[in-house]
């Protein structure tokens, strides 16, 4: 068995040591998650104030405020960490608006060291979330499947092994998703 997939199932049984289970699966994919947070930054989050470093490591702080970890298996594990550090940009993003949008906020240095140089794009990955969502809602394996390819840097065969359908059907699924979302950005 996959060391990471043993360790979620310590983590899943819920006995005495799912803590330390927890700590070791994040040492052991650490440089997995790594290049997961890399690939979200590149496609998609390169507007926040968080390096590749901090977002896995809040990602690490929110998978542990969860307190339960729902996933079997360490494919199905990295999908939930992208869905996680697409969260954590995107809540970034969001308080970084606000602060900008504030009043009260007249010093640079209260928005943060390298705030004032930040590029515009903000709103840009508000949009591309409002449309990933409104996929979701009307095709929840489009979205997944786009999320996947676009924001975790998965191939069309990690993305079909993960979902448990073809590569032929990834391959049209991720076609539409593309079309469907450009459209929703126009």
């Amino acid at each position: 068995m996959d060391p990471l997939t043993d360790l979620l199932a310590r983590i899943q049984s819920g006995d005495g040591d799912a803590r330390d289970a927890r700590d070791a699966l994040f040492a052991a994919a650490y440089s997995e998650l790594h290049g997961l947070a890399h690939a979200r930054l590149r496609h998609g989050g390169r507007n926040t104030l968080l390096d590749t470093t901090g977002l896995v490591h809040e990602s690490y702080l929110r998978f542990s405020r969860a307190g339960e970890l729902r996933a079997e298996d360490r494919r199905a594990f990295f999908a939930y960490a992208s869905q996680v550090m697409r969260s954590v940009i995107l809540n970034g993003v969001r308080e970084h608006m606000a602060l900008k949008r504030s009043p009260a906020v007249q010093d640079s240095d209260a928005v943060g060291a390298g705030a004032a140089t930040l590029p515009g794009d903000e709103q840009t990955i508000l949009e591309v979330h409002e449309a990933l969502t409104k996929l979701e809602k009307a095709d929840p394996r489009l979205a997944h499947v786009a999320e996947m390819r676009y924001f975790g840097g998965y191939s069309e065969q990690e993305i079909a092994d993960t979902l448990q359908v073809t590569e032929r059907t990834v391959q049209r699924d991720w076609e539409k998703a593309r079309i469907i979302l450009a459209a929703a950005l126009r």
